[in-house]
Order: C-alpha cells, then sequence, then structure tokens
C-alpha cells in the first residue's frame, strides 16, 4: 500500500531513566514521521510498544508523558504552533496525553465538566470551548453522557472520555497504557474504535500503546518496537532498551486485514521478547 513519510513528529535521543542508582531503561532511540497515504483523507500514526513485564514500558511511558525526568538524552515533538514545519519542541508535561490502564477520571465532575476543565489553559473564547466540547460529544457517541459521573458510565465510556481529556489539554500525542489490558470483547472493540477515531481526526494524530496482546499490537498498529534487557558481549543486562523493531508499512501488511503474513511478524516478536 503506497504511502510517503513527511515531517518528523516524534524524535527520541539516547532516552535513559533511572530511580535511585539504578537505570530502568537506557539509551531509547527512536524516530517516527508523518505518514500520508496518497487518496486517504487522514491516516494518523500508531505505535505499539511490547515487552516482557519488568522491562521498562510504563517508565518509558511516563518519561515520554513528562511525569520523570529523564536521566540523560532528549524527546523531541514537532510544534505545532510554529509556522516552520520542522520546528519541534522538548516535551514538557502536558504535551503528550497519558491515558493509564485505570481510565482515572474526576469522580466529582461530569463528562462536560471534565473536558472543560481539559480546555482551562486553551486560547479559545467561552463559546468556542463550548463548541469544541460538543464536536467531540457527538463524534465520539458521548452526546447523551455530557451530564453524567463517571460512576454511571460503562468501561467503553469511560475511556472515550480519558482519551478526548487528554486529547483537549495536549493535542496531537496520546499514550495509552495497556488499553485492552482486563477487557471483555465487547470493550476491546469499543477500545479498537477509538484507535480509529483518533487516527481519522488528523493525519498528526500519533498513539503510543503497550499491550501484552501481540496478536492485537500486530493487528493494529503500523510499527512496534520491543522493549527488552539487551544482550551485551554475550550478558543480559539488567535495564530496558528498545531490542527490535517492526515495521509493517515496509513489510507491506499495515492497513490491512490479519493475514499468514501477521501471523509470521507475530511469532518473529514473540521470540524477540522470550529471549531479552
Amino acid at each position: 500500500m503506497e504511502y510517503n513519510f513527511e515531517e518528523t513528529l516524534l524524535y527520541i535521543e539516547n532516552l535513559s531513566v533511572k530511580y535511585d542508582d539504578r537505570f530502568i531503561i537506557k539509551d531509547i532511540n527512536l524516530t517516527e514521521k508523518n505518514v500520508v497515504r496518497p487518496g486517504v483523507e487522514a491516516t494518523g500514526q500508531v505505535i505499539a510498544i511490547v515487552g516482557r513485564s519488568g522491562r521498562g514500558k510504563s517508565t518509558f511511558f511516563k518519561a515520554l508523558a513528562g511525569l520523570v525526568n529523564p536521566a540523560s538524552g532528549k524527546i523531541l515533538i514537532k510544534d505545532f504552533n510554529s509556522s516552520d514545519q520542522d520546528a519541534a519542541k522538548n516535551v514538557t508535561e502536558g504535551d503528550i496525553g497519558f491515558v493509564d490502564q485505570k481510565y482515572t477520571l474526576f469522580r466529582h465532575k461530569t463528562v462536560g465538566q471534565s473536558f472543560k476543565f481539559a480546555l482551562r489553559n486553551s486560547s479559545l473564547s467561552e463559546s468556542e470551548k463550548e463548541k469544541t466540547i460538543a464536536q467531540y460529544l457527538k463524534k465520539w457517541g458521548l452526546e447523551d453522557f455530557k451530564d453524567k459521573y463517571p460512576n454511571e458510565l460503562s468501561g467503553g465510556q469511560k475511556q472515550r472520555t480519558a482519551i478526548i481529556e487528554q486529547l483537549l489539554s495536549s493535542d496531537k500525542f496520546i499514550v495509552m497504557d495497556e488499553p485492552f489490558s482486563g477487557l471483555d470483547v465487547g470493550n476491546i472493540e469499543e477500545v479498537k474504535k477509538s484507535f480509529d477515531l483518533l487516527t481519522e481526526t488528523s493525519e498528526h494524530n500519533t498513539i503510543i500503546f503497550s499491550t501484552h496482546d501481540i496478536e492485537l499490537a500486530v493487528e493494529l498498529a503500523q510499527v512496534i518496537y520491543v522493549i527488552g534487557y539487551p544482550n551485551i558481549g554475550g550478558k543480559l543486562m539488567d535495564y530496558g532498551t528498545i531490542v527490535a523493531k517492526f515495521d509493517l508499512r515496509e513489510m507491506g501488511i499495515a492497513w490491512k486485514s490479519f493475514s499468514e503474513k501477521h501471523s509470521d511478524v507475530f511469532k518473529k516478536i514473540v521470540q524477540q521478547m522470550m529471549n531479552s
């Protein structure tokens, strides 16, 4: 399937994070560019991060979202406020939305109130904020839930609310930590729909998610990074880094239904994880 790479959206160079004196992740490098597909109006990026438990995925996500300070390295994202197409900025808290496994919401705020709070630092006028909120409610099927509280929402509705909150405050980038964990089949389909809504909204929208379900990663992502312990000189280190990259676009199987080629990638990823 034809596609073109354009400007860089996310650039990570030698990212390391340590707690006390121990490195949790070290020397992570990756570059993701805007992907444009001729004839397709909007194609956001879907990036999966997989790896065995304890390899540093959650720490990596917290660093991406500006919630922990790196020991070294840098994280740059496209600066959408600049007229220069190639302008970049260092990530600070709030630049990249973060949705945790619990879809944490304000217990005492309705859906509408939560969205209004997410726009508190926006330069939009009050009427523009109301219009923006109304558009999101309609597009994401939450119009009838504007005045509902979190305890009145289903799991899928909570997740959509949490995603929109982050999009309203952080715009184009969203990190989702294990969005499929513990969900039944119906709610998994809800999450898939959320991915589609996100990527169809803007070609710049970028989802970065982790999952233990490798088959779902292969089905949904265009590129998959494996975080594991690197083998250096025959010895397995005790910090996480990117040990493999599987680009389904280059393989010609991105944006396509699950096939035998996807199954082959699944097997290779599992083998890579077992070795790191």
